[in-house]
């Protein structure tokens, strides 16, 4: 028995020595990729806090845009309805009420409708239209700078790869050796290649949120231009 717990001891010493050794091996890796990142000498550190702001920048405007849109998307399937039962009935006040306690870029553009009632059709067209330009233009808020960002990360990273090409060859003219020595190259290709990647994935993260935003805007005007169709063909009705 005794050699049995011998046995059972050592293999446990030896499991938890591999495991320490491969989470040693774990963080020597970790950072061995930061080393990589910022070993670019000090022009390739300063493009590289730039292009790691840019990220941050991209990655912040998409998600605040993205639940800014996704509030707004929201809409009561029997707001219109009840909006056409209150005209209908002519409680105007009534229907100003819902309006105001709605809190969606549709009862916006209804409720300047409403508020034109008893002018000519085509001023109750043209304030909807209004209304409804300043509702895309606060859906739209920051996307042109998450545009920006789309192309200027990329060349941004472009840039950091001319200097780091530049930093390689000077460093080859000083060196004045006809045997070429990476270690005296390592600064430039660092620079050179780390901010073209990590400048690509600003770019692909800002084109992609852009996109995607847009499109949900899409939808969104697609619904209020309905809504506004469906509101001004409400007031055409016969009595």
């Amino acid at each position: 028995m005794f050699h049995f717990l011998q046995v059972d001891t050592t293999a446990t010493a030896e499991t938890l020595s591999n495991a320490i050794e491969q989470g040693n091996h774990a963080a020597g890796k970790e950072l061995a990729l930061s080393e990589i990142i910022f070993s670019g000498g000090p022009i390739g550190q300063a493009i590289m806090v730039v292009i790691f702001i840019m990220l941050f920048l991209a990655v912040y405007l998409y998600l605040e845009r993205f639940f800014a849109i996704k509030k707004v998307a929201k809409v009561d399937e029997n707001f219109m309805a009840q909006i056409k039962m209150f005209l209908s009935q002519g409680k105007i006040d009534q229907a100003k009420m819902l309006c105001a306690n709605t809190n969606s870029p549709v009862s916006r553009l209804i409720a300047k409708g409403i508020s034109r009632i008893g002018k000519p059709l085509q001023d109750i067209n043209t304030a909807i239209e209004n209304a409804g330009k300043l509702e895309v233009y606060k859906m739209e808020k920051n996307i042109n700078l998450l545009a920006t960002l789309s192309g200027a990360g990329p060349m941004t990273g472009f840039l950091g790869t001319v200097v780091g090409m530049v930093i390689a060859f000077h460093e080859m003219a000083a060196n004045g050796s006809a045997r070429i020595d990476m270690s005296v190259l390592s600064e430039g290709v660092y620079t050179a290649m780390m901010t073209t990647v990590f400048g690509l994935i600003v770019g692909i993260i800002a084109y992609v949120g852009y996109n995607h935003l847009v499109s949900k805007i899409d939808k969104i005007i697609h619904q209020l231009e309905a809504n506004a169709v469906e509101f001004l063909d409400l007031l055409n009705e016969p009595v």
